[in-house]
């Protein structure tokens, strides 16, 4: 499993809470950044994050705004990315288990660092049940196809 983790400046530190408990865990990572708190546009970093487990070269993302929900939104525009906008636990596990999410937002606005790792620990145990849910996520498909 490759994570790859990226922020906009109102989320970094947020996202250094969960690049530490990847660390915690002994979970390969990339942390695409800012590094600094300079003003940037979360688009370039949705994408990049996205881009990235559309193709298969990481196994998961992590994306990490304000309330991620500009996140979330970019994110959901790349073709085989499904975001979730996680607030709990539980909406982690049924965003993993019924529709095979790939992507991660959170908002460094609206959880804290406790609540955020248990988010994060959540979306990364629970697999996919398909079963039931599999013909669902491939209506998503299809609808990607159809624009």
């Amino acid at each position: 499993m490759r994570i790859l983790l990226a922020s906009d400046h109102a989320g970094i530190e947020l996202r250094q809470e969960l690049v530490a408990a990847l660390k915690e865990r002994g979970v390969a990572y990339e942390d695409a950044g800012p590094q600094t708190r300079e003003s940037v546009d979360y688009p370039d970093f949705a994408s990049k994050v996205s881009r990235a487990v559309a193709a298969g070269e990481a196994t998961l993302g992590v994306l990490v705004c304000g309330t991620g929900i500009g996140m979330s939104i970019v994110a959901n525009k790349h073709r085989g990315v499904r975001a979730a906008l996680c607030t709990t636990e539980f909406e982690a596990r049924m965003a993993r288990a019924h529709n095979d999410a790939n992507v991660l937002c959170l908002g460094q606005r609206v959880v804290g660092a406790g609540v955020a790792r248990g988010i994060l620990e959540a979306f990364l145990s629970t697999a996919f049940e398909g079963g039931r849910h599999e013909k669902r996520v491939q209506k998503i498909r299809e609808a990607e196809s159809q624009g």
